[in-house]
């Protein structure tokens, strides 16, 4: 069942709740990265990645700090246990990525098509995601903290287990959302475009959403009850 929301205002997440803190990332001047390939462990300062093939490459446990990542290909990047602190990627793409593990804090993800990536048990800190198409985003047992999903396309995503504290959706479109198992501190869905949730609608409880969500997933809440609605 899907809830949408038409009007959106100010886009003013936080009404009623702690505002949701959004990422400020300044670059200094970047150099271009001119290395052979991503390096397990690898120390990345001030650099910028763009239109590179990164696909198939490893670099568990490495480091890219102030680092820019533009139109970079990202198939299959084993990229586990990975540090992104103040840093943008802009127009990444590609199929199954692993972050998993991995920490984002002060980054900002715009326009993304990327499928299958792997975040679960990663932590996400001062994150903005804006724009772009996210399939099959794997967040389970992630930490997300001042986390913002505007204006972006997220099918089939998984929270299950995660925890979201001040979490906002303006103008997102969450279809087929498995929230099972989560835990929401001030997540607010009222701004999203769509609310579809196909699990986990009970760990709704701590969340924002607006009376016509509510009536829209009416029917889903019923389900989830075992409440029968039928008519007279």
């Amino acid at each position: 069942m899907a809830a949408r929301h038409g009007g959106r205002g100010g886009r003013s997440a936080g009404r009623g709740r702690e505002a949701v803190r959004r990422p400020e990332v300044v670059l200094p001047p970047l150099r271009a990265f001119d290395g052979p390939g991503l390096e397990p462990e690898g120390d990345y300062d001030g650099l910028e990645f763009a239109d590179l093939d990164l696909g198939g490459q490893h670099g568990p446990g490495a480091r890219f700090l102030d680092c820019a990542l533009r139109r970079a290909g990202l198939d299959e990047a084993g990229l586990s246990r990975a540090r992104f602190i103040d840093s943008v990627l802009v127009e990444v793409r590609g199929v199954g990525a692993d972050l998993s593990g991995a920490t984002l804090r002060d980054v900002e993800l715009r326009d993304a098509r990327l499928g299958g990536i792997q975040l679960h048990g990663a932590r996400l800190e001062r994150v903005l995601v804006r724009g772009g198409k996210l399939d099959y985003l794997n967040l389970r047992s992630a930490a997300l903290r001042d986390v913002v999903f505007e204006d972006c396309v997220l099918v089939e995503p998984d929270f299950g287990g995660a925890h979201l504290e001040r979490v906002a959706f303006p103008g997102c479109e969450l279809r087929g959302a498995d929230f099972s198992g989560a835990r929401m501190s001030g997540a607010d869905l009222r701004e999203a475009a769509r609310v579809d949730i196909a699990r986990g609608v009970d760990a709704l409880a701590g969340a924002l959403i607006t009376p016509d969500q509510l009536l829209e997933l009416a029917p889903v809440f019923a389900a989830h009850l075992g409440v029968r609605v039928e008519p007279t």
